[in-house]
């Protein structure tokens, strides 16, 4: 456990940084993630950074991908290219763009940005897996503002529909976007009433941020045999630095050199 904490302090130091540097990004939706791929990559997932491609890994969609610096500054701690990289976000000529890129960066399974079309391609993912009877997972992140978009409930659909187990979605509810609270932009709610409309399993973790909470809930998911499952994780947008918490103007900005020394000196606290 204290390996996890440690780990995910560091991916968040690495997300200010990057961000701060670039002067661009989104970092509330980013810290409000940190613990679920902390948990994927440095626990749950079968992936090797020496072989980025190995056949029989489990894949993960980030379907909210302008969470890339999450992502990237995740894959760096793992090993799937030197941290050094991470000062390059959004530079022109980075492998590091402001959305991820599979053909440019190890360990990225799916070109996303697009809201909505991570989950259906990560369905489709679990969909040819299932045809090929293969037994990795896929693994999908999605943000809860993004469930406003239909293409969203179409891929539920289709998963439902064909019984796609291997497939484990994490929504990310931390109720802000970019032009508010969720709630009054667009409710989604209620997120796991309609999941289960579309014959998934869903699982509540009522703090996204706890180790034990996400474990629990992954590993229940890896023992589904007939549905896919979303894991629907309460999380706090900006999470560890005080002035981003619950704060949708985090959602699509950087901080000044005076606010990432600030954020970094509250994540050594």
């Amino acid at each position: 456990m204290a390996f996890l904490k440690e780990t995910a302090r560091g991916i968040r130091k690495d997300i200010i940084k990057m961000i701060g540097k670039a002067a661009s990004g989104h970092p509330g939706g980013c810290l409000s993630s940190v613990e679920i791929l902390t948990l994927l990559y440095f626990e749950q997932m079968n992936v090797d950074p020496e072989n980025p491609r190995k056949d029989d890994r489990d894949r993960l969609v980030l379907s909210k991908g302008h969470a890339a610096p999450l992502l990237y500054a995740t894959l760096a701690a793992k090993g799937f290219f030197p941290k050094e990289e991470l000062k390059n976000l959004r530079q022109l000529g980075s492998m590091l763009q402001g959305h991820p890129d599979m053909n440019k960066v190890p360990g990225i399974d799916m070109s996303t940005g697009s809201l909505g079309q991570g989950i259906s391609a990560a369905a489709g993912m679990a969909l040819g897996g299932k045809i090929d009877n293969k037994d990795h997972n896929i693994f999908v992140l999605l943000g809860d503002g993004e469930l406003q978009e239909g293409l969203v409930w179409e891929a539920a659909m289709a998963a439902g529909h064909y019984k796609l187990n291997k497939l484990i979605a994490f929504v990310d509810n931390n109720n802000l976007q970019i032009d508010g609270a969720v709630c009054e932009v667009m409710n989604p709610h209620p997120i796991d009433a309609k999941f289960a409309a579309f014959n998934w399993n869903v699982i509540m973790v009522e703090n996204g941020h706890d180790f034990d909470e996400l474990r629990t809930a992954v590993e229940a998911a890896k023992k589904s045999e007939d549905k896919p499952t979303v894991i629907v994780c309460t999380t706090v947008k900006g999470k560890c630095v005080s002035f981003m918490e619950n704060n949708a103007g985090w959602h699509g900005k950087g901080p000044n050199a005076e606010e990432v020394e600030i954020a970094l000196a509250e994540l050594e606290a």
